[in-house]
């Protein structure tokens, strides 16, 4: 027996569709470039961005460009390199002809990178100054190489074309033709868009292909629970080049007319606030980790040093009141017009998300994966149905059903179909059937329930599950939640050790120092101990028996994690010394 629920049935089934959605990506930029034409479009924070009609000309321009260069529908170019607006051009001017983009995670190795760049065969590759390196030694490399920061080789191993360079050369040209330019190929909702290699927590990389029409249905239900006014800022600072960033926080926001900047820099609490307090951003997206930082370092101990706060959040009536005055500062903090910040990437803390809750905070929670495109559920805002610890509802034309639930708790297999899904894995026919049931709908691999409101509630990945000699399931990511919910621990991982369970603390050697200034590395290490000690009887006291942890063990390195800091669990085991 499977549960099922499509959103239309559960909320939101009557929002009113104002006009035909686009199903290509060039159809979704050539509407918004019409409509918003004198309005920024995009840029990096702190500079003039550009409009949407200067934008829209520079993307035809730089695409006519490019098939100059032997780029042309079905051919692959690759960007490898942080966010930027130029980014952005580089992967509209690339659908534009038809061919498909191969973004590329700026932090994976240069073997991923090589082997990306092997499989794909790539025409062109846009790519940083950082990034250069990774190409050095790759025996077979793309005809063109642009420098999306104009910078030069200056090893004499690559021969890079500044991007500013190749604008230049595409105005020219099309100066020179005297507008007498051949048109574009039309593109279908059907072609690919883009070929984007997982991150993933469960092993082996895989290549997702997804097409126009799923990434432009995926930003238009988006941008029916998100909304934002022409004009509104969005800024950035997650990987573009993770659909989650592309999707949400690119696409919707050139769908809606916002202007899109991005921080160009690492965005530390010192980088974020001096950008906000500039631009003063009305919506962002950010991973859990980020919120989970600003609890555990400024909320938590700026309650701990007060007598009367501390006191306050004794009771249910006083910790609302002193969370909201926190979250107002926290909105000061972000600019002060805030309007929505999505949490995406990873599951939230429920601590933290109890006090964004408290605080008042306007924030959503969102479920997806790349097969996706990304968004699965979320929201919508201003539902009072929405469940704490819940991702909301599946969004807009997203159909949940939860296969094979557990007779007891609910518990299945999260499956999924909708406009959004994935045409399948790059050159994997097998591993594509797979990920499919007979009846066609997306096995996600992710464990979950829906309750009696629609909410979907995320219970861990499949293979995470850990099964005890008694039989009974441990889902690990809740018992993590409580451990690094303590201000000394930076992430934690629970494995199964010879039919226990056991936790990997790495510290955050921050907080440790802090506390144990002046003493001996003995007695660090006593101090240390006996935190962990406590934390692990603490914590067993809120667990079931066949959860409970029979030890915690430091950790001296951080985990390796993807690209939305989710840990890759497949590379630790109980074989493993932390």
């Amino acid at each position: 027996m499977e549960t099922s629920v499509d959103h239309h049935q559960v909320a939101g089934g009557n929002l009113p569709v104002v006009q035909k959605d686009a199903v290509t990506l060039n159809e979704l930029i050539d509407n918004s470039c019409r409509r918003y034409g004198e309005l920024p479009a995009l840029g990096m924070a702190l500079e003039q961005p550009l409009t949407y009609g200067r934008l829209h000309a520079l993307i035809l321009a730089l695409a006519r460009q490019l098939r100059r260069n032997g780029v042309g529908h079905g051919s692959r170019v690759a960007i490898l390199g942080e966010n930027s607006h130029r980014w952005g051009m580089a992967y509209l001017a690339v659908v534009r002809l038809g061919a498909i983009a191969v973004p590329i995670l700026p932090d994976l190795p240069e073997a991923d990178v090589h082997h990306i760049l092997g499989e794909m065969e790539c025409r062109v590759l846009f790519l940083s100054r950082r990034q250069a390196e990774k190409v050095y030694d790759l025996e077979e490399k793309p005809p063109l190489l642009v420098s999306l920061d104009d910078s030069l080789d200056e090893t004499g191993i690559l021969e890079l074309k500044p991007f500013s360079a190749l604008l230049e050369e595409a105005e020219q040209a099309d100066t020179d033709a005297g507008g007498e330019e051949e048109p574009f190929a039309g593109v279908s909702g059907s072609d690919l868009a883009s070929i984007l290699y997982t991150s993933g927590t469960s092993g082996f990389s895989k290549a997702v292909m997804l097409s126009h029409a799923n990434l432009c249905a995926n930003a238009c239900s988006a941008g029916r629970i998100i909304d934002l006014e022409p004009g509104s800022v969005f800024l950035s600072v997650l990987p573009i080049s993770h659909t989650y960033e592309f999707t949400v926080g690119f696409i919707l926001p050139l769908l809606k007319g916002c202007c899109i900047l991005y921080a160009g820099k690492t965005p530390t609490p010192a980088v974020l606030q001096k950008i906000c307090a500039r631009e003063r951003p009305h919506a962002m997206l950010v991973v859990p980790l980020i919120l989970e930082k600003i609890y555990k370092k400024r909320v938590l101990p700026a309650i701990e040093k007060s007598r009367a706060l501390s006191f306050c959040c004794r009771f249910r009536w006083g910790r609302r009141l002193v969370f909201r005055r926190i979250g107002l500062r926290l909105l000061e903090f972000f600019g002060g017009r805030l309007q929505i910040m999505g949490i995406g990437g990873a599951s939230l803390n429920p601590e933290v998300e109890a006090f964004l809750r408290d605080a008042g905070f306007p924030f959503i929670v969102g479920y997806g994966l790349t097969e996706c495109a990304p968004l699965i559920a979320a929201g919508p805002p201003g539902d009072a149905s929405v469940v704490h610890g819940s991702t909301g509802k599946p969004i807009p034309a997203v159909e949940v059903r939860i296969g094979r639930p557990d007779p007891e708790t609910g518990v299945g297999e999260i499956l999924v179909r909708g406009p959004n899904v994935m045409q399948g894995y790059w050159g994997d026919p097998e591993a594509t059937d797979r990920s499919f049931t007979g009846d066609g709908w997306l096995r996600t691999g992710d464990l979950g329930l829906l309750d009696g409101a629609g909410n979907l509630h995320i219970r861990g990945r499949s293979k995470s599950i850990i099964v005890m000699a008694n039989g009974e399931n441990v889902y690990p990511e809740a018992i993590e939640h409580r451990l690094n919910a303590y201000p000394f621990v930076a992430e934690s991982l629970v494995v199964e050790n010879r039919g226990m369970l056991e936790a990997w603390i790495y510290p955050d050697y921050d907080f440790i120092d802090a506390e144990t200034r002046g003493q001996s590395r003995q007695q660090r290490y006593v101090y240390l101990t006996s935190l962990l000690d406590r934390m692990r009887v603490e914590v067993n006291g809120q667990l079931a028996s066949s959860s409970r942890l029979s030890r915690v063990l430091e950790r001296r390195e951080p985990f390796i994690k993807t690209a939305t800091h989710k840990i890759k669990r497949y590379l630790y085991s109980a074989d493993a010394m932390p």
